[in-house]
């Protein structure tokens, strides 16, 4: 498992600190959804992204490692994941993300196979 994969890339254009609740969600191949939630935490960073009816309203945690740019003009975070991968990503499941590592391992894992650094 990435060490970095909870962490924005430097290259990502991330304040600290900075609200992107709201901003639209961009996939390589089109859009996913609207951050509903995010957190700055060192070793846990993440989006949350509510993606409407695209698949029927389900949630996805996004580890801040996959994005790859915020736009902050736009209001757009572009991820470096497909519509498919983030579909076939695992549900978001709001108990076990609150303090379960093996939750976050298994996001990580699934995340981790498709990233490229």
């Amino acid at each position: 498992m990435s060490d970095t994969l909870w962490g924005y890339q430097p290259t990502s254009g991330h304040t600290p600190g900075a609200d992107l609740t709201g901003f639209s969600v961009e996939a390589t191949d089109g859009s996913i959804g609207k951050v509903d939630k995010h957190s700055d935490e060192v070793g846990s960073s993440y989006l949350l992204v509510d993606t409407g009816v695209w698949i029927f309203g389900k949630d996805v945690l996004l580890p801040a490692g996959t994005v790859k740019g915020i736009d902050t003009e736009e209001k757009k975070i572009h991820v470096d994941l497909t519509k498919a991968q983030i579909k076939d990503a695992p549900e978001f499941d709001r108990h076990s993300h609150a303090g379960d590592p093996g939750y976050h391992a298994q996001i990580a894992n699934y995340y981790d196979s498709y990233r490229i650094m």
